[in-house]
């Protein structure tokens, strides 16, 4: 007797085995061993129709899926269910079937080539499929994470050139500071060498003194506000230090998975992706605190450029003006020595008239002097000729008649009168001569004095000034 065969879903068959013709063993005893063989094949057929329930090809998934959930669904293995109840619930469909040989398990169920299917339970594989998937998404995120370390350092290398740059403002702004120092300086040395000018009318404060003075408010204006700059300065390269100390300290944070990533693993990818970072995510690649930083190293380093551009404008103009200070000063130091030496001239031929007066006066004094010693005639009586005395005898002659008085003595006496104012007045005319020449001389001496005093300052200042105590172009910017 031969039995039926029944197919199942998806094209699963199962093949009963066939019974010998010939019975001879007692109905019950065949009947329980057709219920065991019967049982067999319902659950042979059961599991098979579960396979078959997922039989369908499904996508590659990560080991997460892959093969963990049941194959078999519910409708499928109802039906397989439902048919072999039908088949137990009658018997003797067996008797009535022809008994033949029984077949191999391969013909009684079809070749893996005419059935797909998905296993129940996890395949043998599992393990690579989970090292692989985990492999693929460790691998995903470390370039994901190489590209944000090579963004971060490439930030540190801009936040670190621009530091470069403003150190390199602050060398500019010391200078300028030593320079101011310098000046200030030689303003002092200028305001005490003018003190050493003789006479008290050259050491009065004049318009020179007063440019100095305003070179000096000057200049400690452009200090103060030179060394405020600085002092901002200073603080912009400790924000910078701080902020690529941050970066790089993120960039090694970042860094502690890329240990076994080759060098070149996102050499050129990360040219076009990096920078395109939006979102962030405490367990993402690109976490809040990379954005933060980033953003802080950003605002930072626009900070130091223009900081670096005010550094630039204020050594430019800090330069034009020192310049212009010390070359105002200079000049009015040029035109006073020009009027000390003018009026030095003036003084020095005034002096030579003075002196060419105090001769003419001196020759005037002699001849009255002269003039009236001839009048008053000889110290020594005994030295008096006849013919000058007054009793010599012609007078006497003369005299005996009256009225006949001769004006000789009276004339003699006015004479010596008039001569002595006369000469009394010379010689004072003489001494007043005297003294204002000696003004002058000492005024002339003053004077050349003051314009070498002024002079030696000119020459100091001229001579102490650095020109090479700032950059070319600082000056070129300055003109």
């Amino acid at each position: 007797m031969e039995l039926t065969s029944q197919h199942f879903t998806q094209g699963m068959q199962v093949q009963s085995v066939p019974l010998g013709s010939v019975t001879i063993g007692p109905q019950s005893w065949r009947d329980g061993t057709v219920r065991s063989i019967r049982r067999a094949e319902r659950l042979v057929r059961q599991t098979r129709a579960g396979r078959s329930g997922t039989s369908s090809i499904r996508p590659r998934t990560s080991c997460g899926s892959a093969g963990l959930t049941p194959a078999h669904t519910d409708g499928t293995a109802k039906m397989a269910e439902d048919k072999i109840s039908s088949k137990e619930e009658n018997p003797d469909c067996i008797c009535r079937n022809k008994m033949s040989r029984p077949q191999t398990t391969g013909s009684m169920f079809p070749s893996s080539s005419q059935r797909t299917f998905v296993a129940p339970f996890p395949p043998s594989s599992l393990r690579e499929q989970c090292a692989g998937a985990s492999i693929a998404v460790a691998a995903e995120y470390m370039r994901t994470v190489r590209e944000v370390e090579g963004q971060l350092r490439r930030q540190a290398s801009r936040v670190r050139d621009e530091g470069i740059k403003l150190e390199r403002e602050k060398a500019h702004l010391e200078r300028m500071l030593r320079s101011l120092k310098t000046h200030l300086n030689i303003n002092r040395r200028s305001s005490e060498g003018r003190t050493r000018r003789p006479s008290s009318a050259e050491t009065e404060r004049d318009g020179a003194d007063y440019l100095l003075l305003c070179e000096r408010r000057e200049l400690t204006q452009l200090k103060q506000d030179l060394e405020g700059v600085l002092r901002n300065t200073l603080t912009q390269l400790q924000a910078l230090g701080q902020s690529s100390r941050q970066l790089l300290a993120c960039a090694c944070e970042r860094a502690r998975v890329l240990e076994l990533l080759p060098l070149s693993g996102s050499a050129v990818r990360h040219r076009s992706s990096a920078g395109t970072f939006t979102k962030t995510d405490p367990v993402s690649p690109f976490t809040p605190e990379c954005q933060q930083v980033l953003e802080e190293s950003t605002l930072t380093v626009n900070q130091s450029q223009l900081l670096r551009e005010n550094i630039r404008q204020m050594l430019t103009s800090a330069i034009h003006r020192q310049k212009a200070v010390h070359s105002t000063v200079n000049d009015g130091l040029v035109k006073k020595i020009a009027e000390t030496i003018s009026l030095q001239q003036n003084l020095t031929l005034m002096s030579a008239a003075t002196r060419q007066a105090m001769f003419r006066k001196q020759r005037e004094i002699n001849c009255i002097r002269h003039s009236h010693g001839r009048l008053q005639g000889p110290e020594y009586s005994g030295d008096v000729l006849s013919r000058e005395k007054l009793n010599r005898p012609l007078v006497q002659v003369y005299q005996r008649h009256p009225g006949t008085q001769l004006p000789e003595a009276a004339n003699l006496i006015q004479g010596s009168a008039v001569l002595r104012r006369c000469l009394t007045s010379s010689e004072g005319e003489l001494a007043r001569l005297q003294r204002a020449f000696l003004q002058l001389l000492n005024d002339q001496h003053g004077k050349r004095a003051a314009a070498q005093v002024d002079a030696a300052v000119i020459r100091m200042r001229q001579q102490q000034v650095d020109k090479r105590a700032m950059p070319t172009f600082l000056h070129q910017g300055a003109c």
